[in-house]
């Protein structure tokens, strides 16, 4: 039988939580063009999400910001992609990009209407040929490597102590 043992002193390391959500371009012409904020204290635009709480699960703390960011309630359960950040000129971090999937005229209809928080300037579609005039380095190879894992299905699903995370 083997024991757990837990560090006294685990070390402390910032998790960020990320929504991809896509949407085809209204005009018709079946592009796809990415949601992301303009926070009013970082350069460049990001994708919807932040930090956990405290104790928050993953997935939540996704979702929470998402909701809270963009109005937008999105079942999360998907992986697309981990962006690890070693502590050099930033904190030690680990993002994780969840799958929002693609928007449906209705929750696009509830965006157009949600007033975001005072740190978030506005929200924007963006295709993704101006993704990188849009977003800062790091961001722009985070959202590609989302897109590209969910344009081709792939993803890991979400576990929580080793079940599966239900839809919803």
């Amino acid at each position: 039988m083997s024991t757990t043992r837990l560090a006294t002193k685990p070390p402390t390391r910032r998790s960020g939580h990320h929504t991809l959500v896509l949407r085809e371009d209204p005009d018709g012409s079946h592009d796809l063009s990415v949601l992301l904020v303009e926070p009013i204290d970082t350069d460049g635009l990001t994708l919807p999400g932040g930090p956990a709480e405290q104790d928050e699960l993953p997935h939540l703390a996704a979702r929470r910001h998402l909701e809270t960011e963009t109005g937008l309630v999105l079942p999360l359960r998907t992986i697309l992609t981990i962006d690890y950040t070693p502590a050099t000129d930033l904190p030690e971090s680990l993002d994780l990009v969840y799958a929002g999937g693609m928007l449906t005229p209705r929750q696009a209809h509830t965006l157009r209407h949600h007033q975001p928080p005072q740190r978030i300037r506005t929200l924007h579609w963006i295709p993704r040929s101006g993704l990188r005039d849009a977003t800062t380095t790091d961001h722009y190879r985070r959202v590609e490597d989302a897109w590209d894992a969910w344009e081709h299905g792939a993803g890991l699903p979400l576990l929580i102590q080793g079940t599966p995370v239900p839809i919803g």
